[in-house]
């Protein structure tokens, strides 16, 4: 029986769609937000994905902690157990409130709390296995370290065996430059457990130290026939992704804000200069900086002048070429979802992590 997936704050589903794809199935998924939930399940009918087993809930996880919710929760979890499942918990709670370019409220703000809940979760219910998804924020500031500490002590207290990471999105084949904090645990683990750095790295394509070191070409003047430079990895380039997943012809290739005021700024802006907060012009031969389309954050076409697409968005977050968001949707909660999603390659990566820990320990 496949290992069993409970997802929470689950976006449009990216890191869902890797665990599936990587020998997990998705029992259950919770997204509070009603477009993002209706992008998850638009997505899995396109992809021909089934619907959950237990649904799709779009309550917060903070109702959870009612005793009809738990125990339902625990019934579900239960049951799936019953069968002979291995069953794990999959979330990565909103990150604002960590965020070094964020609200910075740290675990006392409105989203930093949900992380603490989703902790609190995995205590009262004691999955076999979780993971825990977040920004670089939690793990190296100072302020918010301490919090995530804490965090980490009660699990230890409630039975888990805890591994951590910082990775980067690239490191798994993605187009982008993207660190976060990943924490895995497992229940009832051997003592010895632990998952070293070769095993983190064996479901890596590519080492981050030689990827940054590459002569990546620098800012210089858009041109539509820029041929590829020498010493680089073809495949981690902007335009590889363009055309691999046919962006052209892509569902979501219209969906675009249109300039009006900024189209001075587009063109002035040369291929390549990602140093500003906003407006960003990627550049087709190197990988993109993080894909974070809040907080007015521009990201603009390499040769074009204009914002790029959905469809570029979403080729960015190394996702499928058939994978696509409804067009219902509107630009602002497209643009929300990509950004908020783990990269499709790195949830690839994570899930092919967990099931080499969990047949380890199964030994």
């Amino acid at each position: 029986m496949k290992p069993q997936v409970f997802s929470f704050f689950s976006g449009a589903g990216f890191l869902d769609l890797g665990f599936e794809t990587s020998g997990f199935e998705v029992v259950a998924a919770n997204e509070i937000h009603k477009p993002f939930a209706d992008a998850y399940s638009s997505a899995r009918v396109g992809m021909r994905i089934n619907e959950a087993r237990f649904g799709l809930d779009l309550s917060s996880i903070e109702t959870y902690f009612t005793s009809r919710k738990i125990a339902q929760l625990k019934s579900q979890v239960s049951e799936v157990s019953r069968e002979g499942g291995v069953v794990g918990f999959i979330g990565g709670p909103p990150c604002p409130d960590f965020s070094v370019g964020g609200k910075n409220a740290g675990g006392t703000g409105e989203n930093g709390r949900l992380s603490t809940s989703y902790i609190d979760l995995i205590i009262k219910v004691k999955p076999q296995f979780f993971l825990f998804e977040n920004v670089k924020g939690l793990w190296r500031t100072e302020k918010h370290r301490a919090f995530y500490e804490k965090l980490k002590r009660g699990l230890v207290r409630a039975g888990y065996s805890l591994s951590e990471r910082l990775i980067n999105s690239i490191e798994y084949g993605a187009p982008q430059d993207r660190d976060r904090i990943i924490l895995i645990g497992m229940l009832g683990a051997s003592k010895d457990f632990d998952i070293s750095s070769r095993q983190w790295l064996k479901r890596c394509s590519h080492n981050r130290e030689e990827v940054f070191a590459m002569p990546w070409p620098v800012a210089e003047t858009p041109r539509k026939d820029r041929l590829i430079p020498d010493g680089i990895a073809p495949e981690l380039t902007v335009q590889f992704w363009f055309d691999k997943n046919k962006v052209a012809s892509h569902p979501n290739a219209q969906d675009s804000f249109k300039p009006r005021a900024g189209l001075q700024r587009f063109r002035l802006t040369l291929e390549g200069d990602v140093s500003r907060k906003s407006y960003k012009r990627l550049h087709r031969w190197r990988y993109s900086p993080t894909a974070a389309y809040g907080n007015n954050e521009v990201h603009i076409h390499p040769w074009e002048n204009r914002r790029i697409s959905v469809a570029e968005a979403l080729a960015i977050q190394s996702l499928p070429s058939e994978f696509a968001l409804p067009h219902a949707m509107t630009l602002s909660n497209k643009f929300k979802a990509i950004g908020n999603g783990v990269p499709f390659l790195a949830a690839q990566g994570l899930a092919k992590t967990v099931a080499d820990a969990i047949r380890r320990e199964q030994r």
